[in-house]
């Protein structure tokens, strides 16, 4: 996106300007990369997926995304107990799901747009699948299901609302999986991004990769944008030029540029995790224990000793 294309789009409230505004940049504005940056960043992460692989079992990979390497970087002893629990899908967890798909559907939506329409048919289509989230869909009471309906689409008006109608010019992805293979398939680093808009041109850093949000900041919201900017840059080449995490309930951009630095602290982080990963998982040391705010909702702050003290000094 380039900021003269804003002019040609009409009627867009304050909010949208203002996303309109921090999505764009004039062309010298967007940094260039050199040819090796691909090559280079890959090598180090190939390094330490080479140096864990050899001690994993033939038929066995690590598989990293962004949620692990935040779990991996708090507590372990949490992860390791969230990790043996079977995944449910809940209200709270299908409604970012179906929120992303109205959301991926009102970009290709012909004619007038509203939210409930979108929302009912993502959970139309949802309830047609045949798989886990098609079960569950199928199985809602009508008041679950008239509860979930209700939760997406507050969160689909609020994009519809503060967001400018996405053009087929921006080149505009959502949901796109990005994967990342090292030490021959041993470990495996993916995401999916809830939207792309734009490309690199050449060299030249165009691509805008943004995350959807409900509730507050959280640091690590920012982390995930780092990783899915390293599996980009790897993938393609070149660094998307801007990330972004949108607060839909607060209509608020959290923007970050991204830049060498940014790819080669986030290397550190990614590698930190492969690293910390292989040896919970090959049994090499116990987990450590740390406690903090999510102690409220672990799963074993029942029978967590450092879980419990936390919890007792911090029960005001």
């Amino acid at each position: 996106m380039t900021q003269n294309e804003h002019s040609s789009t009409p009627l867009l409230n304050p909010a949208q300007k203002d996303v309109l505004s921090q999505l764009g940049a004039r062309p010298s504005e967007r940094p260039e990369f050199s040819d090796d940056l691909k090559e280079k960043l890959k090598s180090k992460l190939e390094e330490v997926a080479q140096s864990v692989s050899g001690a994993l079992p033939d038929n066995e990979s690590l598989f990293v995304n962004k949620h692990l390497l935040t779990q991996l970087m708090g507590c372990e002893t949490r992860y390791i107990a969230e990790s043996q629990e079977s995944f449910e899908w809940s209200i709270p967890t299908a409604r970012g799901t179906l929120s992303h798909k109205a959301i991926e559907l009102s970009v290709y939506w012909q004619g007038p747009k509203d939210s409930l329409t979108l929302t009912n048919e993502a959970i139309s289509r949802a309830e047609q699948g045949n798989d886990y989230m098609g079960d569950w869909v199928r199985g809602l009471t009508k008041g679950d299901r008239a509860q979930l309906c209700g939760e997406v689409n507050t969160r689909v008006g609020s994009f519809l609302e503060t967001w400018p109608p996405l053009e087929k010019r921006w080149k505009p992805m959502l949901e796109t999986p990005i994967r990342v293979e090292l030490a021959k398939g041993k470990v495996i680093l993916s995401g999916k991004v809830d939207l792309t808009l734009g490309s690199a041109g050449g060299n030249t850093a165009g691509k805008v990769i943004v995350d959807f949000k409900t509730g507050k900041f959280s640091p690590s919201h920012r982390d995930d944008l780092r990783f899915y900017a390293l599996l980009d840059t790897i993938r393609v080449g070149v660094p998307p030029r801007l990330v972004a995490s949108y607060y839909l309930d607060q209509g608020e951009f959290s923007p970050e540029t991204i830049n060498t630095d940014v790819l080669e602290s986030t290397i550190a982080r990614v590698s930190s995790g492969i690293v910390q990963l292989a040896e919970l998982r090959l049994d090499m040391r116990p987990p450590t224990t740390q406690p903090g705010p999510p102690c409220r909702w672990c799963l074993i702050s029942d029978s967590c000793d450092d879980g419990q003290e936390y919890l007792d000094e911090h029960s005001d």
